[in-house]
């Protein structure tokens, strides 16, 4: 398998795309360490990976807390792969956007993933070798009423691939961005409906959502050596809304 042997670490591990991603890269061989903020839902996934085949754990972690990301960071050791993918979700018009949750979706979506690369980095750069796939969303590139803030931390995210790629890529680390469109995970159900969903997928060029397991096939593309001449790239999974 072609990450037989692979640490891989994934944020957001018992959500949809993140839980999607954690399951397909273990089928595939990697050992995987999911991380996420609830142990049930974390035990539950580590237990079907392992009926599944795979090898996993689960490391508890907040990831708004710098004291709990240094954990997760020390508890994960070195990794192969480090899969950025869980953020926070806030929709609301920029006029009432909340300061307190304007902070928490910085401090999740843009300080974690800066934490947490700049943990785990140096290993990888050390061994000349490692994947970092940051997951961002459509809306850094086409205008969303209501999703102000997400979309500027996700625009951040995308810089940041840019930057690392710039100064990890030439000892041998890639860093590449997906970028999903409107995906039927919980975390989007719940803020946006079943209706308002739909709405954002009719403007797809497909005209459905996509399902999280079709995001988590470009994770692991962008994870493996298939991609070994990918890097500092943003790939587009959101069919083709970004193109028209």
């Amino acid at each position: 398998m072609e990450l037989t042997g692979k640490i891989a670490l994934i944020t957001g591990a018992t959500g949809g795309i993140g839980g999607a991603a954690a399951r397909l890269l273990a089928s595939r061989g990697a050992q995987v360490v999911a991380s996420g903020r609830d142990p049930q839902r974390g035990a539950s996934l580590v237990k079907e990976i392992a009926e599944a085949g795979g090898s996993a754990r689960f490391v508890a972690a907040d990831l708004i807390d710098p004291e709990s990301l240094r954990h997760l960071a020390a508890a994960a050791g070195e990794v192969d792969i480090l899969v950025n993918n869980a953020a926070l979700f806030p929709v609301a018009a920029t006029t009432e956007q909340e300061v307190a949750g304007f902070d928490e979706a910085f401090a999740a979506n843009v300080r974690a993933p800066y934490l947490l690369t700049a943990a785990l980095v140096p290993a990888m750069v050390a061994k000349g070798a490692g994947s970092i796939v940051n997951v961002s969303t459509m809306a850094a590139s086409v205008g969303m009423p209501g999703l102000s803030t997400y979309s500027a931390t996700k625009g951040a995210v995308e810089a940041l691939t840019r930057t690392w790629a710039a100064e990890f890529s030439p000892a041998g680390v890639r860093v590449n961005t997906v970028s999903p469109g409107p995906t039927r995970t919980d975390m989007v159900i719940s803020t946006m409906g079943e209706e308002g969903a739909a709405q954002v997928a009719g403007t797809t060029l497909l005209k459905r959502l996509a399902a999280p397991e079709e995001i988590a096939e470009v994770i692991a593309f962008l994870a493996s050596d298939r991609s070994g001449f990918m890097t500092g790239a943003t790939v587009a999974v959101d069919a083709g809304r970004t193109a028209i």
